[in-house]
Formats: structure tokens, sequence, C-alpha cells
């Protein structure tokens, strides 16, 4: 009888992290080439800017290389693409948090309108009917945040900065005038 030898089992990603607590860099170099293809498309679904999923992959790479021995994994019922995508997903609110507060608004956003703005009218010829006609009922201010918000989307914390208001004024304005849209064309 011939004894059938199985190839020897590729270390699987929770062992791969293990591995690296002890700083191994092969074996960080091969959770690298695993997992980096998934967690770049990932990234990219939820962020188009390029330089930014960049910068959030080199983040999330090196908390793994400095946290790795934290890694609790299915003792905890985790796994170790659980806690890669947790990592990175957190680097990618991180860097939205960074964006928003560094950004600046246009020069035009201070100011102060004196005739229609170019926004509005293309806003009346590209919104039309009864939700364009319930869009241009609504107060300007109301107006505004509801076009940064919705028609650009833009998140809270950047139409505060476009609109120079604080965060609490925008929620309040954008629940108002959906509520004032929802009324209009009710």
């Amino acid at each position: 009888m011939r004894s059938v030898r199985k190839a020897p089992r590729a270390p699987d990603e929770e062992h791969l992290v293990r591995l690296v607590a002890k700083g191994d860099r092969a074996a960080f170099e091969e959770l690298y080439r695993r997992t980096s293809p998934w967690l770049a498309v990932r990234l990219r679904r939820r962020c188009g800017d390029e330089q930014i999923v960049a910068e959030v992959m080199q983040e999330t790479y090196l908390a793994v290389w400095r946290a790795a021995g934290a890694f609790a994994g299915a003792a905890v019922g985790g796994s170790a693409t659980g806690w890669l995508w947790t990592i990175a997903a957190r680097r990618l609110v991180d860097a939205f948090r960074r964006r928003a507060h560094h950004a600046e608004p246009p020069p035009a956003a201070a100011v102060p309108e004196a005739v229609p703005a170019a926004e509005e009218e293309a806003l009346a010829t590209t919104v039309g009917g009864d939700v364009g006609d319930a869009l241009r009922c609504l107060a300007p201010e109301l107006r505004q945040v509801l076009q940064a918000m919705v028609l650009d989307g833009l998140s809270v914390r950047e139409t505060a900065v476009l609109l120079g208001l604080p965060e609490g004024t925008v929620k309040t304005r954008a629940r108002r005038a959906r509520t004032a849209m929802r009324e209009a064309l009710a």
C-alpha cells in the first residue's frame, strides 16, 4: 500500500496574523498579498478618491503590523479578514473626517448673493416638474442645505464647511427641508 502524501496546507489568514504578531515579515507579505486586492476593492466602493484609498491601505497594514498581537480571532468569534476590514473602515472614516475638517469653503460661498446664483439657474433647468417647483418654493437657506446634501452628495460636515454653518444647523435645516418637500409633494 502506498502512502498518500498531502501537500502542506498554506496557513490561513488568522495564522498569518499570529505569525505577524511575532514579527514574521514573510507572513506579513503573504497576508498583504492575499488580502490587499479585496480590501482595495471594498475601499474603492466607499471612496472614489484613489489617493485616500492608497493612504487608508497604507495606514491599515501599518496598524496590522503594529497591533497583530492584539488580534483575538476565533476566540471571540472574529476572523482575520473581519479584523482587517474593521481597521480599514475606521481608517477610512478618519480620512473622511480629516478631509472635511481641513476643507475650506470656496471663496464664492462667502460672497452674499445679490442675483440668482448659477447653481440656482442650473437647478431650475435640471430639476423640473413638481419636484422642481417644490424645491424652488423652499426658503433659500433650506434649499442650499438640501442641494448640498442631496444633489451634490456632501456629508453634514462638508455641507457645514461649505455653507459656513454649525453642523447642528445643517441637520436641522435638512430635516426642515425634507419635511417641506414631503408636504409640497403630497
